[in-house]
């Protein structure tokens, strides 16, 4: 019998035969393990919402656990906490903090977030205060672009509506933001649109590996060197656009009044500055247009996926076309009469919500609270804002789309100005909540209803044969439709214009 001789081999010999892919997988995943080690729960609660199998889910309701994230983990915390953690300044609970975690800042450009809130500022005390004023320049955009992004065509027509909403809504900020000439400009309208989305694809990537890694990772992403092209186009618009009201200014004329113009009047330091100008008005991209757009679209999704409400709409903007004909009292007066529209509009993003979790907020400071938790300065904290409004004891039967669920509501007595597209509360947090909540939530839903008014108004929309509302995405906690999602349109005639709350002659 031959029996084959075999020897133990050595360590040498083993290593040798590993290569430099497996080397590197290999120490990836231990520098992966150690510094999930190093990250471990600074706060006593549970991961992924579990404690162990016998632990009853409903407890999390009222309490906290952790979600872990590759880039870092984050607490998630009952809205029992709200009342107390919203009177903290952004010098205690930050969301300019999160939000530059998020989108990973340090590598996308949005380091001029943490230097001032200018663009919040202006937000606050110009864009809201004249929301009216502006909603009439934003809508006078729309009107002027609409049939270019638009088909006019009495047969159905295929339209990416993710890509018209995108434009529509670059075009109506750009106008309040820059001015109407600028509105035009397709360089910009191009940046405003793509710097977005390169900005969220440069973050993602990011966040799928740990951050020891992104210093290295950073330099290999094609997007990132797409921002840094966006920003070079966009310090020249911008350029052109301050020495332009320096001129004015000086020569005693009158300023377009934009909120660019704004920011200019009331910097104080660098604020001023061409390169943190440009970078907050990039910034200010991120927030006036992706979000806004993605509204937009699930707008669209959800009619085609429940005709039933196309037409009690289309007779609400009639009826209210009508009693305000012109722009100007439409804008100012009629939006706010739109009581089913607003319900729709709340439905819709009950159910489709750009992120899972709202508002996050980065403690700058140790915060010590009433029930004895401590959470450590650096701690990012957040709402489960979607499982709030989709739990059966705020939403009764809530897997169903009732798109007249808060027009009902308004309807009890006391109940007149609640229910709203843009309130907040304790079980509505899709704005976020207290000092720090969305402060273009007013303009941005008045955008919203002067675009769908308009298309509802003018157009029949539906999905093709055999097609069902498009797939929902999730990333983390950040929700997206399908992108290559289609709709057909088909416009209604002449007849339809009159009553579509174009009102008036465009101003």
């Amino acid at each position: 019998m031959i029996f084959a001789t075999t020897s133990t081999p050595s360590f040498t010999n083993v290593i040798s035969t590993i290569t430099a892919t497996e080397i590197f997988v290999l120490s990836l995943v231990i520098l992966l393990v150690f510094s999930w080690y190093l990250n471990l729960a600074s706060v006593n609660a549970p991961f992924a919402g579990y404690r162990s199998w016998f632990e009853p889910t409903f407890l999390h309701k009222s309490g906290k656990f952790w979600v872990r994230r590759i880039d870092g983990d984050t607490l998630i915390l009952s809205n029992n906490y709200l009342e107390e953690l919203r009177l903290f300044p952004n010098t205690v609970l930050s969301n300019a903090h999160a939000q530059y975690q998020n989108i990973k800042g340090k590598y996308t450009y949005a380091s001029v977030v943490l230097h001032s809130i200018l663009h919040t500022r202006v937000l606050l005390q110009q864009l809201t205060p004249k929301v009216g004023f502006y909603a009439l320049r934003s809508k006078a955009a729309f009107d002027e672009a609409f049939y270019s992004l638009m088909p006019r065509s009495k047969e159905w027509v295929e339209v990416d509506i993710q890509s018209v909403a995108r434009s529509i809504v670059a075009r109506m900020t750009g106008a309040v933001f820059l001015g109407a000439a600028t509105a035009r400009n397709e360089e910009w309208l191009n940046i405003s649109i793509q710097y977005p989305m390169d900005t969220f694809q440069t973050a993602f990537q990011l966040r799928m590996f740990p951050n020891f890694l992104h210093p290295l990772l950073a330099r290999l992403l094609p997007s990132r060197y797409r921002l840094q092209g966006h920003r070079r186009r966009a310090g020249r618009i911008i350029q052109e656009l301050i020495t332009e009201h320096q001129r004015k200014v000086e020569a005693g004329e009158k300023t377009e009044d934009t909120l660019l113009e704004w920011m200019l009047d009331n910097a104080v330091g660098t604020e001023g500055s061409l390169e943190e100008m440009k970078s907050r008005q990039l910034v200010l991209t991120l927030a006036s247009i992706h979000t806004t757009a993605l509204a937009l679209s699930h707008a669209f999704y959800d009619l085609c996926a429940h005709p039933e409400y196309v037409e009690p709409l289309r007779e609400e903007i009639e009826s209210v076309t009508k009693e305000f004909p012109s722009n100007e009292d439409f804008v100012n007066h009629g939006l706010q009469r739109l009581e089913k529209m607003d319900s729709f509009l709340v439905e819709s993003q009950r159910l489709h919500p750009p992120v899972m979790m709202s508002p996050q907020r980065v403690a700058r400071k140790t915060i010590n609270l009433q029930d004895g938790t401590r959470i450590p300065s650096g701690t990012r904290i957040a709402f489960p804002s979607a499982a709030i409004l989709n739990d059966s004891s705020v939403t009764p039967d809530p897997s169903v789309f009732d798109a007249f669920r808060s027009y009902r509501k308004r309807q009890v007595p006391g109940e007149k100005f609640n229910h709203v597209r843009v309130q907040t509360g304790k079980e509505n947090l899709a704005f976020g909540h207290g000092k720090q909540a969305c402060p273009g939530r007013h303009f941005a839903v008045a955008e919203i209803k002067v675009v769908l008014c308009r298309i509802i108004g003018e157009y029949d929309v539906k999905y093709w044969a055999g097609q069902v509302r498009p797939r929902t995405y999730y990333l983390d906690e950040n929700v997206f439709p399908d992108p290559w999602a289609k709709l057909h349109f088909r416009h209604r005639g002449a007849g339809a214009e009159a009553a579509s709350g174009k009102g008036g002659v465009a101003v």
